[in-house]
């Protein structure tokens, strides 16, 4: 078995990440990889927004501001947890779609591609000797959020992603029988 397949069969989400963080220059190189995704009609529906340093709390702020507007009745424990979730790994990036009007490329395949964007950056991250984890939850789903990052109203975002350093070892997953997910027609 090849090496990247052996590694592609290996890779796993890291809930507990701490410093470092990619530098400027890895994560150059990691968006690259994620730059090369499919993409119909090379539209380029996605883009990446990183929140590194003193920004994760400020971001931090935001979502708990938000989660406030969403859930008014949010206790203390809740909006504690919003404050602090963006200061899990040293480094978030948020995945964000443009959806367009296209006549080949509907919304769903560009959303699609923004998802394999993001896969492709755990991917490289992992490959960096780093790590990685794909968060959503209301947050991702919240348009007061996405205003606060910038969005233009076409824009929405795909997931945040956490990278760092793997804090502790990788969690053991079970190899699955590819006959239970695969069928011929």
């Amino acid at each position: 078995m090849s090496e990247i397949l052996q590694f592609l069969q290996q890779r796993n989400s890291a809930p507990k990440l701490t410093e470092p963080g990619p530098s400027t220059e890895e994560l150059e190189q990691i968006f690259r990889a994620a730059l090369r995704v499919p993409d119909h009609a090379w539209i380029r529906p996605w883009r990446f927004i990183t929140i590194t340093g003193e920004r994760r709390q400020d971001f931090g702020e935001l979502l708990e501001q938000c989660l406030v507007q969403r859930s008014p009745d949010a206790d203390d424990a809740a909006r504690t947890k919003a404050r602090n979730s963006s200061l899990r790994a040293p480094l978030m990036v948020a995945v964000v779609v443009n959806i367009s009007e296209h006549p080949k490329v509907p919304p769903l395949e560009q959303r699609l591609s923004a998802g394999c964007a993001a896969h492709a950056i755990l991917l490289a991250t992992e490959a960096s000797g780093f790590a990685g984890i794909w968060r959503t939850g209301a947050a991702s789903l919240d348009r007061a959020v996405m205003t606060g990052l910038g969005l233009a109203p076409s824009e929405e975002i795909i997931g945040f992603l956490y990278l760092g350093t793997r804090a502790g070892a990788a969690k053991f997953i079970p190899a699955q029988d590819t006959a239970d997910f695969v069928s011929t027609w």
